[in-house]
């Protein structure tokens, strides 16, 4: 069976209505779920940005799903404390918890006052992060100086086994980096051919564990609406790296897709009215592939997105409530 999960989106939903949103996804059928980790949202329109960590452990707490947590390690998180707040959440929540580690945007690390490295050296940083994470989570006393500094770091509270780090990849270099030290793979993107060269790099490289796929979609009871959603809530989106990496606030993000059109969202977001259509999109994934595929519906409100789902397009890929 298909491994289908519910994308919670802090950035677009306050996190009590999102804890609504996920134990209803659960209950519609939705398999597993994860999270962004922002501390900014991408559009003024947006307007919401909860602290993930303090959601996860509420999530993980009222579901008997598995969560995972896209996170990036070494400017505004040290990486000892992910490493504690990994261990923790895993100590309460045994084997439902996996975190996605990558180089992270400028939009949330800039906080700090710390320049925004380079590509190569924020790489550098994530692989060095890495090893402290897996190091602390082996119960070693932890001393380090690089790109982040580390004093005699250790965790007394460990997890009961160390959670899988999963490599965060939007290209096929990056993917075979990965799979250097990742325990799986997670990947963003809708165009099938393109998302499954991804993921044959990471396993031809040698990548292990599973390949997960972020899916963006808009669903509406109208293709209209289903496209001014997504117009609405996403155009800040549309554009490739290094420009969403290295644009420092939401103002950048909101001047820059002033211009953007309706008919360029179909470019990042899977957008109809008709569920089945969505379904064959979904098959297509699981068909290339792909252990498992996260649905981010774009818009703000997820009720009738997960109900929906949950009767007609879940049962077209394998899965029941």
């Amino acid at each position: 069976m298909a491994d289908i999960g519910f994308h919670a989106s802090h950035e677009q939903i306050s996190p009590r209505q999102l804890l609504a949103d996920v134990q209803r996804a659960e209950q519609a059928g939705f398999t597993s779920a994860m999270c962004s980790d922002h501390f900014s949202a991408w559009s003024e329109r947006q307007g919401q940005s909860g602290f993930a960590w303090s959601w996860l452990g509420a999530a993980l707490a009222s579901t008997s799903l598995r969560f995972g947590v896209v996170n990036a390690p070494g400017q505004r998180y040290h990486p000892a404390i992910v490493a504690q707040a990994i261990a923790t959440l895993d100590q309460m929540f045994p084997g439902r918890f996996w975190a996605a580690l990558g180089t992270g945007e400028n939009s949330n690390e800039h906080i700090t006052g710390d320049a925004w490295p380079r590509k190569e050296h924020r790489s550098e940083r994530l692989r060095e992060s890495v090893d402290i994470i897996r190091a602390l989570h082996a119960g070693e006393t932890v001393s380090h100086e690089g790109h982040v500094t580390v004093h005699r770091a250790r965790l007394f509270t460990l997890p009961t086994e160390p959670p899988p780090l999963v490599g965060a990849a939007v290209s096929e270099e990056t993917a075979r980096w990965c799979a250097e030290w990742a325990d799986g793979l997670i990947t963003v993107g809708i165009d099938p051919r393109g998302v499954a060269r991804i993921k044959d790099a990471y396993r031809e490289a040698g990548g292990r564990g599973p390949v997960t796929l972020q899916l963006h979609l808009s669903w509406a009871p109208t293709d209209d609406e289903a496209l001014a959603i997504a117009h609405d809530q996403w155009r800040s989106n549309v554009f490739a790296p290094p420009v969403c990496w290295d644009l420092a606030e939401i103002a950048h993000f909101d001047e820059v897709s002033k211009h953007v059109e309706p008919r360029h969202m179909h470019d990042v977001v899977r957008i109809s009215a008709d569920l089945d259509r969505h379904a064959q999109w979904l098959r297509e994934y699981v068909e290339a592939g792909f252990d498992a595929v996260m649905l981010h519906h774009v818009g703000q409100e997820q009720e009738a997105f997960i109900d929906a789902f949950g009767q007609h397009v879940l049962p077209q890929v394998g899965v029941s409530a």
